[in-house]
């Protein structure tokens, strides 16, 4: 008989430790490899003196996982980081404009989850995504956001683009900082929108140099440790390409489906096919393409102009067999709002006016 990965996680989720809780609440368990009838992982404590303390939980948990059917050995090792566990990475150190970022650490190894979760109090999650950089997907994200807002949608935005988080910005929230009690974190609000980013917790212009592994500790903390409240939709602001930050966030989070963003040339399309296989193989149905810079108008003559193509995308999503969501204009207003931190959905305009499309769009196929 085969053992499973989660009933070692059930029988570790029984070990107490000093101080209270179990090696899994506490988050203490790393690396736990199953195969072959072989457990192995690392207890990792705060500090030296913790690990010592550990020696009997490590004892008990070699006792009850031998004795488990199947179990033919257990490889266990107790570690303690050279820094507190609780001290920030050097990235996000309180140098950032002089203050501190919240004490919860952010950027450390993901929790042991057994699969796909709900975030508390959250009806959906909504991932937007691109195959390539460039193409406005997190401009597309924030206003979409406001404009699901105005129509009276509880939302929430997660800028999971943690190499390069913009929301702070597009939001108007630069300088701002999150609290938290060292738990959970209390987010921000921007436009009727409820709002966290990466970028909140650093000086803005500052390098994420994070591996694999730190980049999924993050995402599954702003996921599941900041009190998002009562959302009817999260939209999560996806880095552009198909890498770590997406597919931990469909093996962590219950995401209910995906929005693909392409400006209409064939490059563009090509990256953009890339990310629907991606999601394809991550078994999160992809609910639509939007088509962004879709037309430039001349503010002076009012000439209409295809600067990247035209209805690129729409033929795209035809022929994949997709919805196609809407096109949104190319305008100057998009970038100027953008750097001002008041998103051009909040006001009234043709460009505020494609959102609102958008978002009745979403709204009326139940998707936020």
């Amino acid at each position: 008989m085969a053992i499973s990965r989660e009933r070692v996680l059930e029988e570790l989720a029984r070990i107490a430790v000093p101080g209270g809780g179990t090696l899994v609440s506490r988050d203490l368990v790393r690396a736990l490899n199953v195969e072959s009838g072989v457990i192995r992982f690392v207890i990792e404590a705060e500090d030296a003196g913790a690990a010592r303390a550990l020696g009997p939980v490590e004892a008990e948990a070699q006792r009850l996982l031998s004795a488990l059917p199947g179990v033919e050995k257990v490889q266990i090792v107790t570690t303690a980081p050279a820094a507190p566990r609780g001290a920030a990475p050097p990235q996000v150190a309180a140098r950032s404009g002089g203050e501190a970022p919240p004490s919860l650490k952010i950027g450390r190894h993901p929790t042991p989850q057994a699969g796909p979760a709900p975030v508390s109090g959250v009806a959906r999650i909504l991932a937007i995504g691109s195959g390539k950089g460039g193409v406005g997907k997190s401009t597309l994200t924030s206003n979409l956001a406001v404009a699901l807002a105005r129509k009276g949608r509880r939302v929430g935005l997660l800028d999971a683009d943690i190499y390069g988080p913009s929301q702070p910005r597009m939001l108007g929230l630069t300088g701002q900082r999150p609290t938290s009690d060292g738990q959970m974190i209390e987010p921000l609000h921007a436009h009727g929108v409820t709002v966290m980013s990466l970028g909140l917790m650093m000086k803005e212009g500052e390098a994420v140099v994070w591996r694999g592994p730190m980049l999924m500790g993050a995402l599954q903390q702003m996921l599941n440790q900041v009190k998002w409240g009562e959302l009817d939709v999260l939209l999560v602001d996806l880095p552009p390409g198909t890498g770590d930050v997406q597919l931990s966030l469909c093996q962590k989070a219950q995401v209910s489906g995906a929005l693909i963003v392409s400006t209409p040339q064939d490059v563009a399309l090509i990256d953009a096919r890339r990310a629907i296989d991606m999601f394809d193989k991550l078994k999160t149905p992809v609910l639509g393409l939007v088509e962004n810079m879709s037309t430039y108008i001349c503010p002076n003559c009012g000439h209409e102009a295809h600067l990247f193509g035209h209805g690129g995308v729409a033929a795209e999503a035809q022929k994949l067999g997709l919805p196609f969501l809407g096109e949104i204009p190319l305008n100057l207003e998009v970038r100027l709002a953008g750097d001002e931190g008041t998103p051009v959905a909040a006001g009234d305009g043709p460009v505020a006016q494609a959102f609102a499309r958008l978002a009745d769009r979403l709204i009326a196929g139940g998707m936020a």
